[in-house]
C-alpha cells in the first residue's frame, strides 16, 4: 500500500525536486560540522532504531518470499544486526572523511598576472533509483550529504518499508544538525510513474544514479533526459593463471564466487588455463561444490573434472547472483582478455598469478572499471576502497567510474582572480 495518493505523480514529485533544489542552495554552503554532525546523529539513530527496522523489514521480507524473490534478491534486500551496524558504521566513516568541497585542486597563474584556480563544488540534485537493497537509503543519502548535494531517493517495492524506516533516521540526523529536512527525502510511493517523473525532471535533478537489474537499467538509459551515472550488472570473472598458487587460487575464487552472491561483484565465471587444469582445477572445484555452488563448464573442463555440468553459450554472458559459476579454460592470458573483452561488463575481473608480466598485461588490457591482481572480486565495494560507502560502481567512461563516493558526487568549477586585467 502506498504511503501516498499516486493520482498525482506529477504534482508530487514536482515538490519533491523543488523542496530538493532549495535545499541544495542550503547545503552548498553548510560547514564540515555541520554535515558530520546530520551524518553522526544519523548514526546513533539507526543503532537506537534497529529493532523498529528490523522490525519493518520483515515485512518486506515476508511480501518478497510470498511474491517468489530468488535467493539472491532475498539476500540483498535482508537487514540483520550485522548490516545495520554496518550502515552506521559506515556513516561514520563518511563523517571522518575529508569533506571535498572547497578543495583547491589546481592553480596557475598567467602571464598576464591572472590567477586561475580550480574548486571541488557539489553536482547538485541527485536522483537515486534503486531496487531491492535497503541499506543504498543510508549510504546514498549520506554520500551526497557529505559533498553538499541533496538527494532525492527512489527505492524499490520490495524495500518500501525498510527504505522508510532508515529514512527516519536520516531525518533524524537532519533535524539534529539543522539541516533542510529535503536534503534528503525518500519518494513516499512506488508507483512507476515517479520513476518517469524523475527521467524528465531536468529542471530539478542534475545527475541519476540507477541501480538494480537490466530491465531497470535499461528503462533508465531509454527515458532519461537526466545524465547518468549507470550501475551496470555485474558479470566479473576470476582468472586463474598457470602461475597462479593453487592455495591462492582456490580460496580467492570460492570467496569471489560464494562470500555473497547476490552483490554485484560476485565472480560470475572463473577462466583457467590450460596449462593450469591438471593441477588446480579439482581442487577449486572441491572448494566451491563444499560450498553449495553449482559449477558449468565447457567441454574441456567437463572433461577433466566430472562433477562439472555443461555450460552453454549463454552462460558466459550470465549474472547469475546465485551460487552458480561457469567454468571457461583458456589458452593464456591473452585469450582470458579476449573471453572478458566478449562477454564481461566492464565491472570488475581478477587475475590470480605468481608472473608478474602476465598480471600487468591483465590490468593494462582488460578494460574494466576495476581491475583486480591477487585478490577477490568481492572487494568491488567502496566501504572496502575506504570510502566508507559507495552510490553505486560506475561502469561508464564520463566523470566518475568505479565505486562512486563522496569525491565522485562532485564536480568543479574554475575561480580567476585578477587585478583590473582587461583583454586586448
Amino acid at each position: 500500500m502506498d504511503a501516498v495518493e499516486t493520482k498525482d505523480v506529477a504534482r508530487l514529485m514536482g515538490e519533491i525536486g523543488a523542496a530538493a533544489r532549495a535545499a541544495q542552495r542550503v547545503l552548498a554552503l553548510a560547514s564540515t560540522e555541520a554535515k558530520n554532525k546530520a551524518l553522526i546523529a544519523t548514526a546513533e539513530s539507526l543503532r537506537r532504531r534497529k529493532n523498529g527496522i528490523l522490525s519493518e523489514n520483515a515485512k518486506d521480507m515476508a511480501a518478497g518470499a510470498k511474491k517468489g524473490l530468488s535467493a539472491a534478491m532475498l539476500d540483498r534486500l535482508e537487514l540483520n544486526d550485522e548490516r545495520v551496524e554496518g550502515m552506521a558504521s559506515g556513516l561514520e566513516e563518511i563523517a571522518a572523511l575529508d569533506d571535498p568541497i572547497g578543495t583547491l585542486l589546481e592553480e596557475r597563474k598567467r602571464p598576464n598576472g591572472l590567477i586561475i584556480q580550480r574548486v571541488r563544488v557539489p553536482l547538485g540534485v541527485i536522483g537515486v533509483i534503486y531496487e531491492s537493497r535497503p541499506n543504498v537509503t543510508a549510504d546514498a543519502g549520506s554520500l551526497c550529504l557529505k559533498a553538499g548535494n541533496a538527494a532525492i531517493l527512489r527505492g524499490g517495492s520490495e524495500s518500501f518499508h525498510s527504505s522508510r524506516a532508515i529514512m527516519a533516521a536520516l531525518a533524524d540526523g537532519l533535524k539534529a544538525s539543522g539541516l533542510p529536512k529535503a536534503a534528503i527525502q525518500l519518494v513516499p510511493t512506488t508507483d512507476r510513474a515517479a520513476v518517469g517523473e524523475m527521467l524528465t525532471m531536468t529542471d530539478f535533478i542534475d545527475v541519476i544514479v540507477p541501480r538494480g537489474g537490466k530491465s531497470l537499467i535499461e528503462r533508465v538509459t531509454a527515458e532519461s533526459r537526466v545524465p547518468l551515472f549507470k550501475h551496470l550488472e555485474g558479470n566479473c570473472h576470476s582468472y586463474v593463471h598457470a602461475a597462479a598458487d593453487p592455495d591462492m587460487a582456490r580460496d580467492i575464487v570460492v570467496n569471489a564466487k560464494m562470500r555473497r552472491t547476490g552483490i554485484c561483484g560476485a565472480t560470475e565465471t572463473m577462466l583457467i588455463d590450460r596449462a593450469a587444469v591438471g593441477g588446480m582445477l579439482t581442487s577449486i572445484v572441491d572448494g566451491l561444490i563444499e560450498a553449495g555452488c553449482e559449477v558449468r563448464g565447457d567441454a574441456e573442463a567437463k572433461a577433466a573434472d566430472d562433477r562439472i555440468v555443461p555450460a552453454t553459450d549463454e552462460d558466459w554472458d550470465t549474472e547469475y547472483l546465485d551460487s552458480i559459476i561457469a567454468v571457461k579454460v583458456v589458452d593464456g592470458v591473452g585469450d582470458a582478455i579476449d573471453h572478458i573483452t566478449r562477454h564481461g561488463s566492464d565491472h570488475t575481473d581478477c587475475i590470480i598469478t605468481g608472473d608478474e608480466e602476465a598480471a600487468e598485461t591483465f590490468v593494462r588490457e582488460v578494460d574494466s572499471a576495476i581491475v583486480l591482481v591477487n585478490a577477490s572480486t568481492q572487494f568491488a565495494d567502496g566501504g572496502e576502497f575506504g570510502m566508507g560507502a559507495e552510490i553505486g560502481i560506475s561502469t561508464g567512461k564520463l566523470h566518475a567510474r568505479g565505486p562512486v563516493g563522496v569525491e565522485q558526487l562532485t564536480s568543479s568549477k574554475y575561480v580567476v582572480r585578477g587585478e583590473g586585467q582587461i583583454r586586448p
